[in-house]
């Protein structure tokens, strides 16, 4: 008996493993949706002028948006996210163009557009003043949003924000001047070279997951070098709009950051005077992903230090 229940168990494993190598697409929604369930988060949508925003949105207590970078969409907040939803109110959207917003060819995705979506979202949803923090693109748009709404924002994180021309050229920028975008994937290949550029230590992401990761990331390249016209086309630096600034401000940055560099960082600090500053040590582009729980560390005894 014993004999044919271990062999019974063995056929159902087996046949669990060959649909999740069947069907990637399931197992990444699987993932995912236990990601959303972990963190305290679900998934909501509202209609924003001519776009459909996604969103995620739980917790309790003062409004934290959190917005994601090029290429990326909300969950690269998840692991994140759910040591702020015992204490705050988190909301994080896809940005128009992006995970599972929309997208539409006749829009255009710059950050000046991008930073008026957001306002709208924000007042389609009723929040008057949240705390803002974003990483790379995001950083950005949080930065130069923070500067044009400073009545709105109660304070700013800056996760590797874009928009800072640093002293020393990152191995991005200069892949890009060779006309390489290495964040647009068409193979696997790019794939697992865009994530040892993104992560000093690349987080673990079982094959399904990371078989549908790959699909959804050519699927979603060519409305990405869209967008990455768009960008090319309405430059918009956010190092002219750092006086501007009035929000007590979190600089964090990975040291061994390939994306954006980080001598950046005394930009940033020589422009905004009510910041903070962390440097994490052996850390890429997005810390959130890498240090989820060390990065909410540093934002949350920041927001804690902030005046009541």
């Amino acid at each position: 008996m014993k004999k044919k229940i271990g062999i019974a168990a063995a056929v159902v494993i087996a046949a669990l493993v060959l649909l999740c190598f069947a069907f990637p697409g399931a197992v990444y929604k699987m993932a995912i949706y236990a990601g959303h369930k972990a963190a305290g988060l679900t998934e909501k949508s509202v209609q924003v002028d001519d776009h459909r925003i996604a969103y995620l949105e739980g917790g309790r207590g003062a409004t934290v948006l959190l917005i994601h970078g090029y290429s990326a969409d909300r969950n690269n907040w998840l692991r994140f996210a759910r040591y702020l939803t015992p204490k705050y109110h988190v909301v994080i959207p896809d940005l128009a163009g992006f995970g599972e917003s929309s997208r539409l060819q006749g829009a255009t995705y710059d950050i000046e557009s991008q930073v008026k979506r957001l306002d709208r979202f924000a007042e389609t949803l009723k929040l008057a003043k949240f705390h803002v923090a974003g990483n790379s693109m995001g950083g950005q748009i949080a930065g130069t949003y923070a500067a044009v709404h400073p009545e709105k924002v109660l304070s700013l994180g800056l996760f590797a924000p874009g928009g800072i021309q640093s002293p020393v050229k990152s191995e991005l920028w200069k892949m890009l001047e060779k006309g390489t975008n290495p964040l647009l994937i068409s193979s696997p290949d790019d794939f697992d070279r865009m994530l040892r550029m993104v992560f000093v230590k690349v987080p673990p992401m079982p094959y399904p997951v990371k078989k549908a990761a790959i699909e959804q990331a050519i699927q979603n390249r060519s409305f990405n070098e869209k967008i990455a016209g768009d960008l090319r086309n309405k430059l918009l630096a956010l190092e002219p709009f750092l006086p501007r600034i009035k929000a007590p401000t979190l600089i964090l940055w990975g040291d061994s950051d390939n994306l954006l560099n980080v001598s950046s960082v005394p930009i940033l600090e020589k422009a905004i005077p009510n910041h903070q500053t962390v440097i994490m040590k052996d850390c890429g582009h997005v810390p959130m992903m890498e240090r989820p729980r060390e990065t909410a560390d540093h934002y949350l005894k920041f927001l804690k230090g902030l005046p009541n």
